[in-house]
């Protein structure tokens, strides 16, 4: 018998629905003399379930820990993510998708970064497909994601471009999420059905699967008028 696979979601929760593949979660809230944790609040922007349906599609054996980190307004910090990030490891994840990005460069979250990667984890980030970088994907050793138009269900490619190293498919079932988020989660859940198969794959090995099995190799190129 196989291993269960844990993988970590920071984002907005879960749906009622998706309860039963979800074997942890942990509320992050901002309070007036720093943070307050308590159990999930559903999911108030309905980001958090797509994210989370769009891996379990591809990888359905997946066991999920949630940290919701998000407000009403799809609003959050890098003391929310980081303090997520540390609840994750601790969670025993193998995997964590971070299907958002800060404009601004937090030593916390940083040194939560790196100490996830530290213990063995791999992270995963969206990144932009155009414009200046976001965090945590700018950090080393992170996984910069984004969405590609060109890759269907089970493709993804790799970009290796100063944007993003991978990108996936940008369509799920959730009505108004897509883009570099769903991107995201869709090469997480590729990730995550190869190590259901390969458990004791290492995060190189991982990437190394990601190289060689891409739908196609650099960016998509654009012909003009």
């Amino acid at each position: 018998m196989k291993p269960e696979l844990r993988i970590g979601v920071v984002d907005s929760g879960h749906s009622a629905a998706q309860r039963v593949q979800v074997i942890a979660g942990r509320r992050f809230a901002l309070v007036e003399d720093g943070l307050t944790e308590s159990d999930l609040h559903g999911d108030p922007l309905g980001h958090g379930s797509a994210v989370i349906e769009a891996i379990g599609r591809r990888a359905p054996s997946a066991l999920f820990c949630v940290a919701q980190v998000f407000d009403q307004r799809g609003v959050t910090s890098a003391l929310q993510i980081a303090t997520a990030i540390d609840w994750l490891v601790a969670q025993d994840v193998r995997l964590i998708n971070l299907s958002l990005g800060l404009r601004q460069d937090r030593s916390l979250l940083r040194d939560a970064c790196a100490a996830a990667v530290a213990k063995g984890v791999l992270l995963c980030a969206s990144s932009p497909a155009q414009g200046e970088g976001v965090y945590p994907a700018n950090y080393p050793q992170v996984l910069r994601v984004t969405g590609d138009a060109r890759c269907a269900e089970l493709e993804w490619s790799w970009l290796n471009t100063t944007q993003a190293d991978f990108a996936a498919c940008v369509h799920g079932t959730y009505p108004g999420q897509s883009g570099a988020s769903l991107g995201c989660a869709a090469l997480s859940g590729h990730i995550a059905a190869f190590l259901v198969a390969h458990p004791e794959a290492s995060n190189a090995q991982v990437i190394d699967y990601l190289q060689h099995n891409a739908r196609y190799r650099g960016p998509e190129r654009r012909l003009g008028p």
